[in-house]
C-alpha cells in the first residue's frame, strides 16, 4: 500500500501550543500538508468542544459559540477534514471562584476514529497533535496493528508532550515557531481569517 496518513488534531492542545507561540493565525490546511510529511492524506479529524452554555444561555453565550460554529464550518469545508465536536461539563469552581469546566467525549470520538481506520487496513500511519498521555493505550493498540505512530507536539517548554507519549512515538514531528511562519494563512480566504482569529478569543476550557 502507498504510505497513507490519517491526521487526529486535538483543538485544546493546538490552542495552547498556538498560544506559547503568540497565536500566530494559521492556515489549517497547510497544517495539515506540512504533517503529513509528503504522505497521501486520507482524512484529517479535528477534535474539541465549543464554550460552555447555560440554560438559557445568556446573550454573550450566544455570541461566542456562534463565533466558534463559523470557525468549526469553516474547518468542514477543507479538503478531507472532519470536525468532531464534545461538550463542557461544569465542575464547580475554583478557589479564586473561576467556572471549572472538564471536556468529555472528545477522546472517545478520537480514539472510535483511529481505532475504526486502525483496523480496516485503511492506513499506514496515524499522526496525533497532543500531548496528553491518555492516548498512550490508544497508541499501543494502533502499534499492534501495524500502524506507524507519529506524534506532533509543540517546540516550546509550556506544552512538551508527556514523556511517556513522546516515547512511544514511531516518529516526532516537532512544531516550532520558523515553522508556524511558513504556516501563517495567506489571506486568500478573508472569512476563514476572521473565524480563526475569532477563536483566538474564546476559551474552550474557561469561560
Amino acid at each position: 500500500m502507498t504510505d497513507r496518513i490519517a491526521i487526529f488534531i486535538d483543538g485544546g492542545y493546538l490552542n495552547k501550543v498556538l498560544a506559547a507561540f503568540d497565536s500566530p493565525t494559521i492556515a489549517y490546511e497547510k497544517l495539515a500538508e506540512f504533517m503529513s510529511m509528503g504522505r497521501e492524506i486520507l482524512r484529517v479529524y479535528y477534535y474539541n468542544c465549543p464554550p460552555y452554555q447555560n440554560n438559557p444561555p445568556t446573550p454573550t453565550e450566544r455570541e461566542r459559540y456562534a463565533r466558534t460554529q463559523s470557525f468549526l464550518n469553516k474547518l468542514r469545508q477543507l479538503p478531507c477534514f472532519e470536525v468532531r465536536e464534545g461538550r463542557l461539563e461544569f465542575r464547580g469552581r475554583d478557589h479564586e471562584g473561576r467556572p471549572i469546566y472538564v471536556q468529555k467525549r472528545v477522546d472517545i470520538q478520537l480514539a472510535c476514529d483511529l481505532v475504526q481506520l486502525a483496523s480496516k487496513g485503511k492506513i499506514t500511519h496515524a499522526l496525533l497533535l497532543s500531548g496528553d498521555s491518555d492516548f498512550l493505550p490508544l497508541v499501543e493498540l494502533v502499534k499492534s496493528e501495524g500502524i506507524k505512530f507519529v506524534l506532533a507536539f509543540g517546540g516550546s517548554p509550556k506544552v512538551r508532550p508527556h514523556s511517556d507519549l513522546k516515547t512511544a512515538a514511531d516518529e516526532r514531528l516537532e512544531l516550532t515557531s520558523e515553522i508556524f511562519d511558513q504556516l501563517r494563512f495567506d489571506a486568500s480566504d478573508p472569512e476563514m481569517e476572521e473565524a480563526e482569529r475569532e477563536l483566538r478569543n474564546i476559551s474552550f476550557g474557561h469561560n
